[in-house]
């Protein structure tokens, strides 16, 4: 099958990438779920955009450079953030049911680390909403999706790429060819034990390239988000301390005083996720073993929380058996967001360092155009994904338009090695299961990786995923037919090989900048590491080397919440 475009994700990066390149382009979207349930469905609090008469895309934009550590390159940013108010209106337009004030207008709550209520909701249910509605205008636009497919393996072509991608409902293996190949796959917060992420956040598209020898970027800026159901990591949404929920230690206390005493519980989720973790470590948690802490919406009252957050309730109610409107609910920081990935330009094509990789492109949680920098606001990942799936869709169809269509690359040694790898797997007579290995590698990254790091731990942490490499991989599953076991072994041995790459860049930065809190380095070092950390595999092992911050308009400066 030979396509001008394929995208790699049905998500709403993917699927607004695939609405913007013009219909007389062949355009095939991949995803190995249906598409509504993709993991943009996931994100709850809102969509960050300056509306009001009395904010500006300048306020946005310095709020988001500020929040991200001074990591985010400015020119992106701004990008971003003028793109925001133009973007709402028009999903507005496509039939998103946008949350109304009293006048009429689109309602806008408060998130951490910002100076205006700025992010626009559909109660708690955002990223639904927005999903649900680009997946129907993808279907009015009649796009081909492949449902249910899952890339094993990307071989990059002087003219044209191909995708050696199995079909879970058929139990085949094809051989997909284009011109141009976006990744869209998404994040990776799988990788560690206690996440807010679904199943299917496994950073497929990181090992994709990694594998084929391009860096990534920023690896080691892992957002904690500071608020997961306790015990689960399924999310809590900033929504709810945007409405005035209170973080409260185990003596009643709201802790955030000593931490963020003007912003409270809206400071940036690093600072917020930190301050938990330190009262945790210093013996204030809550409950028996002391480890967690308490998210207080009783005062909101059972009217505002239905009205306002009744996915939230929900969800408590679900996992917890608690009415959140009559007791607090219990809290730890959960694994949530990858502010590094794939390094992009502007227009979303990819950088082998300096230089473009001709015809590939990536966008959404799985890139890094690097507007979040070492921490993203609450409200800026699904503006990210529409206003650079776009960006991406339009640089597409430019590239398309430029460059001749050559002759397909041979892959039939890679589809064989592919085959062998199957059958190597699910004939293997000894060796553990992927889920055993993917426990493992997940202990490890919450425990030498999580909301703070220090030498020690992270050489630890690397040196059991190094011996966790060497173990072999049993499939037991025979069939083929929609063998998730198979996709399971995939994805783990995906998880190791952007994982090693991860505990590097975080060991060779040495200072705290936003999410990487280092205990041995607890002070930012703008004159040695303001850079990007850029991680690739080499034949002699890990090469970790940097690149420049672009800064424009607003010079690093301490953060203060």
């Amino acid at each position: 099958m030979i396509y001008d475009c394929i995208i790699l994700g049905a998500g709403l990066a993917g699927l607004q990438t695939a609405l913007t390149i013009p219909k007389k382009y062949s355009v095939a979207v991949l995803s190995k779920v249906y598409p509504t349930r993709s993991h943009s469905c996931a994100a709850q609090g809102g969509i960050n955009a300056a509306l009001h008469p009395e904010d500006s895309w300048k306020n946005h934009m310095y709020d988001t450079v500020y929040g991200s550590d001074y990591l985010g390159d400015q020119d992106a940013i701004e990008i971003l953030c003028k793109e925001a108010p133009k973007v709402v209106l028009d999903m507005e337009e496509k039939g998103v049911l946008f949350s109304r004030t009293p006048q009429g207008f689109i309602a806008q709550r408060a998130f951490g680390g910002q100076h205006f209520n700025r992010t626009c909701y559909a109660q708690d249910r955002t990223g639904h909403m927005l999903l649900h509605t680009t997946y129907g205008e993808a279907l009015k636009k009649n796009i081909t999706i492949f449902e249910e497919w899952y890339v094993i393996r990307l071989v990059r072509g002087k003219s044209t790429h191909a995708l050696i991608a199995y079909n879970m409902q058929e139990g085949t293996l094809h051989t997909l060819r284009a011109r141009a190949v976006v990744l869209a796959t998404g994040g990776y917060g799988r990788a560690f034990q206690v996440t807010t992420n679904g199943y299917t956040n496994t950073g497929d598209g990181l090992a994709l390239v990694a594998n084929e020898g391009l860096p990534l970027k920023d690896l080691e800026m892992v957002q904690f988000h500071p608020t997961g159901i306790y015990g689960r990591g399924v999310l809590v949404s900033e929504a709810s301390r945007g409405e005035g929920g209170y973080l409260i230690n185990r003596k009643g206390e709201r802790f955030m005083k000593r931490y963020a005493p003007q912003a409270m519980e809206l400071a940036s989720r690093d600072v917020v996720a930190r301050a938990i973790a330190t009262e945790l470590k210093e013996g204030r948690g809550c409950g028996r073993k002391k480890d967690h802490v308490l998210l207080d919406l009783r005062h909101l009252g059972a009217t505002k929380i239905e009205k306002r957050l009744p996915q939230v309730r929900g969800l408590v109610k679900q996992f917890l058996g608690i009415d959140c409107a009559k007791e607090p609910i219990p809290i730890t920081p959960t694994a949530h967001y990858s502010m590094g990935g794939i390094p992009t330009t502007v227009d979303c094509e990819v950088l082998d360092h300096k230089n473009k990789a001709k015809g590939l492109f990536a966008v959404g949680e799985v890139a890094c155009v690097s507007v979040h920098g070492a921490n993203r606001l609450g409200g800026n990942s699904l503006l990210e994904t529409i206003v650079f799936g776009r960006r991406c869709g339009k640089q597409v169809a430019q590239y398309l338009k430029n460059t001749p269509k050559g002759r397909t690359n041979d892959v039939s040694k890679e589809v064989d090695e592919v085959k062998q790898q199957i059958r190597t797997l699910m004939n293997r007579k000894k060796g553990r299961s992927p889920k055993e290995i993917r426990k493992e590698v997940q202990e490890i990254m919450n425990t030498h990786c999580g909301v703070y790091r220090d030498e020690k731990s992270l050489k630890k942490g690397l040196e059991k995923l190094k011996k966790i490499k060497k173990e072999k991989i049993r499939v037991g599953d025979k069939q083929l037919l929609f063998n998730t076991e198979l996709i399971t072994a995939f994805e783990t041995s995906n998880i190791i090989t952007f994982c090693e790459l991860l505990l590097n860049a975080a060991l060779a930065r040495r200072e705290s900048r936003g999410a990487h809190a280092r205990t041995d380095y607890p002070e930012r070092n703008d004159e040695e590491y303001l850079k990007h950390t850029l991680v690739s595999s080499t034949p002699k092992g890990v090469r970790v080397e940097w690149s420049p911050v672009t800064i424009t308009k607003f010079k690093p400066q301490l953060r203060h919440y």
